[in-house]
């Protein structure tokens, strides 16, 4: 699965020697060329982030900005940012400075021009993140003209993305499982769940703390009390549910 998909104009390269020669700033002719027309894929995390940086829930945020797409995945349906109308398809974030939530933009563009391909691979009973790196070297840019040089490391570091990988591969793990999803009767269903418990993180606390959810499963009080506020310890369960609602994981333990 590629996790930093964004259009399918791209051109991919292999990353070899692990270092790369780029640079993007506003006086590079290029500036926001590669802010418009995007097939971005949001993950969980993006949407968090961006929704919690506009001040919105996730429902409105959903419908202003989003689309979903339900045939590029073979079983989850997927979110993308919606670009704005118009011959040029910018992303309705980007301004003639730059992008305007650029402390909270997206996973994709935070890594960019680096492409990251990450996969799930069971070993020994566990999941581990399988990843493959390479250059995303598109005809418009002019970044790779510049003389600063990164290495991977330097780059990873310096756009703030390893939070992002580590809140995406916990989703990736539901995401990305070849585990059977059960009964044809259920899938609509499950379908439902996923969208609310992976996009909308506002409606999946409701669900939590507004029924009788913690009757009938074992949930320590520290965490209880944690995700009541804290977003992220909220999504990671969010995916833990997942794992037992789609695929009967025991990653929640119900009551006696």
């Amino acid at each position: 699965m590629m996790i930093n998909s964004i259009t399918n104009e791209e051109i991919f390269r292999p990353l070899t020697g692990n270092a790369f020669r780029f640079n993007c700033h506003k006086d590079i002719s290029c500036f926001n060329e590669c802010c418009a027309k995007l097939k971005l894929t949001l993950t969980p995390y993006d949407i968090l982030r961006i929704k919690n940086r506009l001040e919105l829930t996730s429902d409105v945020f959903l419908e202003a900005y989003t689309n979903t797409d339900m045939i590029s995945h073979p079983r989850f349906p997927m979110v993308r940012l919606r670009m704005d109308d118009g011959e040029k398809g910018k992303c309705p974030f980007v301004k003639a400075e730059g992008c305007s939530i650029y402390e909270d933009r997206p996973g994709a563009c935070r890594i960019y021009p680096i492409g990251r391909a990450a996969r799930m691979m069971e070993a020994g009973g566990e999941q581990n993140t399988a990843d493959k790196f390479f250059l995303v070297e598109e005809s418009h840019c002019c970044g790779f003209e510049e003389k600063k040089l990164w290495t991977l490391e330097e780059w990873l570091s310096h756009e703030g993305v390893s939070e992002y990988n580590v809140m995406n591969d916990k989703w990736l793990e539901v995401f990305g499982s070849p585990k059977s999803l059960g009964s044809e009767e259920t899938i609509q269903k499950k379908m439902q769940m996923f969208f609310m418990a992976s996009y909308n993180l506002d409606r999946f606390r409701a669900f939590v703390f507004q029924s009788r959810f913690f009757d009938m499963f074992e949930v320590d009080n520290l965490l209880k009390d944690k995700m009541e506020t804290d977003d992220v310890s909220l999504m990671v369960f969010a995916f833990d549910w997942l794992k037992f609602s789609l695929f009967g994981e025991m990653t929640i333990r119900p009551k006696a």
